[in-house]
């Protein structure tokens, strides 16, 4: 049965993907570059991050143009270079993302470097390089370089590469995925309140729901490690055993009990964002149903 979430995605994944394959080239002069970066932010995905940007602004009523669109785009850019700077050598060494050759595999180290390399400042371009005022563009420009920063999500994975191997506190992992996966899922959604012109009073109820999806989706990502298949997720899976995930830490039923109570939270903070702001939540809370409990599976 459609929901809102499925038929916001039919209108707008399109859109976005039609962005992310015309849009790079446009700032690129470098052939085999240009083949790098588009390879990995084109190879699929679920474009979670720009989906919440614009369900956040579709919620608070703005009409979404081709300026909001791009701006909401950038994110995906973020996201895609830390996922490439991840799979390398030195990093996670990983063969495959998204059932493909992860980039260094097919353009080599190297390239791959260079391709995130270029991903990371392009993002912020696109927030800059248009007919939004200039308030707006510090505004995102700012809270983009907080939340991939190093007191986000570089920070984050510093502390994945170092504490791989030992066995972390609940409050040192959750300190870890708040910064490594959930700082972009958080600034998905401040973009969304910056670009709705929000005031910063109004927004902690949304940003609380941000923060607490962030947290479920990497719970939910460990889970998947264990329980999921290769064709399932389009990646190796099993590959955690020496890191610190929530199944190491709390085992398989605790961390799917810790889900539905983080997802609940989430939930709880929509309600509350609802009534501040005195809009429907409605598209925001189908995300959550992205999280399968066991007895859903």
């Amino acid at each position: 049965m459609p929901t809102k979430l499925t038929e916001f995605e039919s209108l707008w994944i399109p859109k976005i993907n039609h962005i992310l394959e015309t849009e790079i080239g446009k700032d690129t002069d470098q052939k085999t570059l240009t083949e790098a970066m588009t390879y990995s932010v084109n190879a699929g995905g679920k474009r979670l991050r720009p989906l919440l940007t614009l369900a956040v602004l579709s919620s608070l009523g703005d009409k979404i143009d081709h300026t909001l669109l791009k701006a909401s785009c950038a994110l995906e850019l973020m996201h895609s270079y830390s996922l490439i700077h991840d799979d390398l050598p030195a990093m996670d060494n990983d063969d495959l993302r998204r059932g493909k050759p992860t980039n260094h595999v097919k353009f080599g180290a190297g390239m791959a470097t260079l391709a995130g390399d270029g991903l990371q400042p392009l993002a912020f371009q696109w927030l800059v390089d248009n007919d939004l005022d200039s308030e707006t563009q510090a505004e995102l420009t700012l809270a983009l370089a907080k939340a991939a920063g190093p007191h986000g999500m570089v920070s984050g994975q510093a502390d994945d590469i170092e504490f791989e191997g030992t066995r972390l506190s609940l409050d040192g992992l959750k300190k870890l995925d708040r910064n490594k996966t959930g700082a972009l899922i958080r600034y998905a959604v401040e973009a969304g309140l910056i670009l709705g012109r929000i005031i910063p009073e109004k927004r902690g109820s949304l940003l609380t729901f941000a923060e607490k999806f962030g947290e479920a989706y990497q719970i939910y990502d460990d889970i998947l490690d264990v329980v999921g298949t290769e064709a399932e997720i389009g990646k190796p899976v099993h590959q955690d055993a020496g890191k610190n995930t929530y199944p190491n830490l709390l085992g398989l039923d605790k961390s799917y009990e810790m889900l539905h109570q983080t997802v609940k939270d989430a939930q709880k903070a929509l309600v509350e964002a609802g009534q501040d702001l005195m809009i429907d939540t409605s598209l925001l809370n189908d995300f959550t149903g992205y999280f399968k409990n066991k007895d859903e599976k």
